[in-house]
């Protein structure tokens, strides 16, 4: 997993253009991960950053834009998640097909907030805090 980290810290700052304008970074995130139908920074790209950096990190990946098909995707690990797991959170309500991906990175002092390294996290590559009880799964990725 810490091949996994240093790419993905290698991406921090990385964010969307506002108006007409794409972030070319952004862009070939997703068609160097086989998501050719996106062409701009404004597509959700929690999942296709994930993937992208799982695919340079030589690690399995879900293949898919969607953020809760990271469930389905490596080793079960809610119990004993470690830094560098996926971690994968539910947006609007636990039962919509809405959600959120990146990287564990670690749980805070008070145990309510579970830190994430991703990307389209307010709209950049970035580390930040979510709400604990948000967290649906951690998943442990394997070489592909």
């Amino acid at each position: 997993m810490d091949k996994l980290f240093k790419i993905a810290i290698a991406e921090l700052g990385q964010k969307e253009v506002q108006g007409s304008e794409n972030n070319p970074a952004i862009v070939n995130y997703a068609r160097e991960s086989g998501f050719e139908w996106v062409n701009d920074d404004e597509t959700p790209w929690c999942s296709i950053f994930m993937n992208w950096v799982a695919m340079k990190a030589g690690l399995v990946r879900s293949k898919q834009a969607s953020a809760r098909s990271w469930l389905q995707v490596g080793q079960h690990t809610d119990r004993d998640p470690l830094p560098g797991d996926v971690v994968i959170f539910w947006r609007n309500s636990p039962s919509s097909w809405q959600g959120h991906v990146g990287i564990f990175v670690g749980v805070s002092y008070d145990g309510k907030k579970v830190y994430s390294l991703g990307g389209n996290q307010d709209n950049r590559v970035s580390i930040s805090a979510y709400p604990r009880e948000t967290v649906l799964g951690f998943r442990r990725l394997a070489a592909s």
